[in-house]
């Protein structure tokens, strides 16, 4: 039988000490989570980890010893380190050993109850950080998945969920006066930021005094005042008021004090926040490009005169001409009306692009793609014989049309595909054509 231990690259360099983690039987795994230094009182140390086993409902024990010496292993250490299995009773007890600056170590096994005491020992080394701050996604298709694909899926989710549950275990690091020293990848201090955490205290007060507002605007949106004519057709139609019901329910769903309790839930909250700050970004550059040298006075200026003239010659053309001008006129003005509906059907689309793009995944993806997993990968070290097989593991990415898949939020809008029968009795009878429709919207 083939053990396979996770070994974090953080503790190579640690101190002596016992080795951490949790033993995956189902798949003769050890995945080791940290190293306590010497000197440390076992009752103390299995007491510590009683309190992160009650908080993270995950078996954490001690494995092993981990002997990092600059010198040879003198023979009184190796007694005391295999000693160290009879107080803390695991099976099977692992020896982990770095001599000097050697980058091949020693892993052994030992067994007092089995037959075949020494197990052949695959060392696997992985970033803790990286794999700590992941989501593991599953396999895309589950239906075509093999059996075989979906039990590794499974164990390496294993080991993906024992490193995230143990955070509780990340947050003592060497600064702490308690009697327990640990190396991990958040030994030298927790990652923090002062403008985030302050952010953070901000973000409680902020959320509530816009979910109190939120709550107003929507008391008035269901009241019965938008729903008699015309104001309920208006509100239908224009694509602002649609806009607005859309924007407020993303409002919501951001301001909501609930904590997202899934992967999925927090990429739709991050994807609808940062999609919200692109459209203020982008209103208040169009509002700054047309105020800008007046741009607006000038486009009014234009308009009017050239108004007035139209609907004088337009008068007196119906009234000298009549039907022939008429029919004219109309299929001028279906034309121009098909344009708008172009131009407005092209901008639905954007706006509809921007707010259902899950444009926060796709940055991630970009900058920390470790953050969004699809697997791992194995890289084989360089190997020396009477040595332990050494690999490497490291995280692959989600493809971005996998990201786009996967968290893209829903749209609001849906654009029906009417028949050249329908489109022309519409053009024949001269009722207005709508480039959108509200999914569940009935077409007038």
């Amino acid at each position: 039988m083939v053990l396979k231990v996770f070994f974090p690259s953080c503790c190579s360099s640690a101190e002596s000490g016992i080795l951490v983690g949790r033993w995956l039987s189902e798949q003769s795994s050890a995945v080791i989570l940290a190293v306590v230094h010497f000197p440390f009182i076992p009752f103390q140390v299995k007491q510590y980890l009683s309190e992160v086993q009650r908080v993270t409902k995950i078996s954490v024990s001690v494995l092993g010893s981990w002997s990092n010496s600059k010198q040879e292993k003198e023979e009184n250490l190796s007694k005391f380190l295999e000693d160290l299995g009879t107080i803390f009773s695991h099976e099977p007890w692992i020896q982990i050993s770095k001599e000097g600056d050697s980058k091949f170590w020693s892993c052994s096994t030992f067994q007092k109850h089995s037959n075949n005491p020494k197990e052949e020992v695959i060392l696997i080394y992985y970033d803790q950080r990286k794999v700590m701050l992941s989501h593991l996604h599953p396999p895309f298709d589950t239906a075509t998945s093999t059996d075989h694909e979906t039990d590794d899926a499974s164990k390496l989710s294993a080991i993906f969920h024992t490193v995230a549950k143990s955070k509780i275990l990340f947050m003592t690091d060497r600064y702490d006066d308690g009697p327990i020293k640990l190396t991990h990848w958040q030994s030298d201090g927790a990652e923090a930021s002062i403008i985030v955490e302050l952010m953070k205290q901000a973000s409680v007060p902020a959320c509530m005094l816009l979910t109190f507002l939120l709550s107003l605007v929507s008391g008035i949106c269901r009241s019965r005042v938008l729903k008699f004519w015309p104001l309920s057709f208006l509100w239908r139609k224009l694509s602002t008021c649609e806009q607005l019901g859309h924007r407020l329910q993303h409002l919501q769903v951001i301001s909501s004090n609930k904590k997202a309790q899934t992967q999925t839930q927090l990429m739709r909250k991050a994807n609808i926040f940062v999609s919200l700050l692109i459209d203020v970004a982008l209103g208040i550059l169009l509002m700054s490009w047309l105020y800008r040298k007046n741009r607006i006075g000038h486009l009014a200026d234009t308009l009017i005169p050239v108004a007035d003239l139209f609907i004088g010659t337009l008068l007196f053309t119906i009234l000298l001409f009549l039907l022939p001008t008429t029919a004219l006129y109309y299929l001028v003005f279906t034309l121009l009306r098909l344009l708008v509906v172009i131009v407005q059907g092209l901008i639905h689309l954007l706006v509809d692009l921007i707010d259902s793009l899950p444009l926060y995944s796709i940055l991630l993806r970009l900058c920390r793609s470790y953050r969004l997993a699809a697997g791992v990968k194995f890289r084989v070290l360089e190997q020396q014989d009477g040595k332990p097989l050494r690999l490497l593991m490291q995280i692959n990415p989600l493809s971005y049309g996998r990201v786009v898949q996967t968290y893209r939020l829903p749209t609001y809008s849906c654009y029906p595909k009417d028949s050249w029968t329908s489109l022309c009795k519409k053009l024949f009878l001269g009722e207005l054509i709508y480039p959108w429709k509200h999914k569940g919207e009935k077409q007038d």
